[in-house]
């Protein structure tokens, strides 16, 4: 629907957003490392002992013992790390690259990493609680970034991005509109596709738990909705 390009937003706390480069490239190297190293099925059976199945992590469900597998806790964080394709990889990157710097610098190193982890942990939760009968693995880093996306729009509505609407249509439009409107198709699609293919409410936890979480977690001498921080 909409993929951000740039928002020219200066970081003012720190000198490069170190977290935010570390997790782009650990997506990136371990999606690499699976498509050299796993021809299918290999590289099914990663996604399905590293991403989250809510069968199995409700124990309503087993993999098969030959499947190399990560204990079932351990899959509400790896499969955040874990992407199906190039194009699912590529667009969940380029959100993390346009707005997770601002975040990381609103918010510090530590305190962002952990944010990240928090908010994938949620929408991971919120997958496999209203989806718990899933045979499907949920892979991907969107519901940690949809949390991310919900800081940037509660600390940076005004600001105008460059991205591409419907995958080819230029915009330069505030973040309130270009964002509102994904999150409220978020919302219908969720609604709408509850058992589609796309994670909706991994997406929903995520953005709620980054909302609930940015007031917490920002500097002191960050404001929010374009505010001066207060003391």
């Amino acid at each position: 629907m909409f993929v951000p390009l740039h928002d020219g937003v200066p970081l003012r706390f720190m000198r490069a957003p170190y977290v935010t480069y570390a997790l782009i490239s650990a997506c990136i190297g371990i999606h690499l490392a699976i498509w050299i190293l796993h021809e299918p099925p290999g590289e099914i059976a990663v996604m399905a002992g590293f991403g989250l199945i809510p069968s199995v992590f409700f124990g309503t469900a087993q993999l098969p013992i030959e499947i190399l597998q990560a204990p079932a806790w351990l899959t509400l964080f790896s499969n955040v790390l874990l992407h199906a394709s190039f194009a699912h990889l590529v667009g969940n990157m380029l959100f993390l690259w346009v707005f997770g710097d601002n975040v990381e610098d609103a918010m510090g190193h530590f305190r962002f990493l952990a944010f990240f982890f928090l908010c994938g942990l949620a929408g991971s939760l919120a997958h496999a609680v209203m989806n718990p009968e899933s045979e499907q693995p949920l892979i991907g880093a969107s519901g940690a970034i949809s949390g991310v996306i919900a800081s940037y729009l509660m600390l940076y509505p005004q600001v105008r991005i460059w991205g591409l609407a419907f995958k080819w249509i230029p915009l330069h439009i505030p973040a309130m509109y270009a964002l509102g409107a994904w999150i409220l198709f978020q919302f219908m699609s969720a609604f709408v596709d509850p058992q589609g293919n796309v994670g909706w409410w991994a997406h929903l936890g995520g953005l709620a738990t980054g909302a609930a979480l940015t007031p917490i977690f920002i500097h002191r001498g960050v404001g929010l909705f374009g505010r001066a921080a207060r003391g």
